[in-house]
């Protein structure tokens, strides 16, 4: 039990973390390109993981499901700072900072779907002397890159969800205008309670789920 438990932290931890991470440097680095120097300003335009973790959202959680056999793995980084008052067109800039994240683990995803279709295609003769070896270091990178496809489309759907200060909901608000667009951001303050209660309640699955199934049988028909 202990040994399989250590196992499945080993080859999902590093998916995990490297969605959570280039989610929320892309996040900065967007806003950095539009005119907002914060996140660089404060050393968080990094794929350095310490500046990023969240002992709860990044370790803890991620544990929990584990631990818990959940069917799916999910996490997150503390939010790289953005002040979209700095941002050259505030409301129309807000849409591509937003989109960044969502966008980055579908290219993540995609990444690892490539990565996958490569070792599929790897032939090597099973009885020669290499192939043990050989099988020691893929077979670990083929498990860490398909649970990567599953955390990335799970993590970008998520967040793709129309309720600030996710993602989506950011969008949603530079979208809209005028005065439906201050009203939904004044939602922000009790959006994660708001998105607690969906997530207890199962009625996010009911969204989520045929986004992740679609973006996952697309994904899959690429292999």
């Amino acid at each position: 039990m202990i040994e399989e438990t250590i196992i499945q932290i080993s080859i999902w931890a590093l998916p995990v973390l490297a969605a959570i991470v280039f989610h929320e440097v892309a996040h900065g680095w967007v806003a950095y390109r539009f005119g907002d120097p914060t996140a660089a300003r404060m050393g968080r335009l990094t794929l350095n993981p310490i500046s990023h973790i969240d002992l709860f959202g990044t370790i803890i959680l991620p544990l929990l499901l584990i631990v818990a056999r959940s069917p799916f793995l999910f996490g997150y980084a503390k939010p790289v700072p953005v002040n979209f008052y700095n941002l050259n067109h505030p409301k129309r800039d807000m849409i591509w900072v937003a989109l960044a994240g969502p966008l980055t683990n579908i290219l993540l995803a995609l990444g690892s779907v490539l990565i996958l279709k490569f070792l599929r295609a790897l032939e090597f003769s099973p009885d020669s002397s290499y192939a043990p070896y050989l099988l020691a270091v893929l077979n670990p990178v083929y498990l860490m890159a398909k649970n990567s496809v599953v955390i990335n489309v799970v993590l970008a759907v998520f967040n793709a969800f129309p309720i600030p200060p996710l993602d989506g909901g950011r969008v949603l608000v530079g979208v809209l205008p005028e005065p439906q667009s201050s009203a939904l951001a004044r939602v922000e303050p009790y959006g994660f309670l708001i998105i607690l209660v969906l997530l207890m309640s199962h009625a996010m699955d009911a969204v989520m789920g045929p986004a992740v199934y679609f973006l996952l049988r697309l994904f899959d028909g690429i292999l």
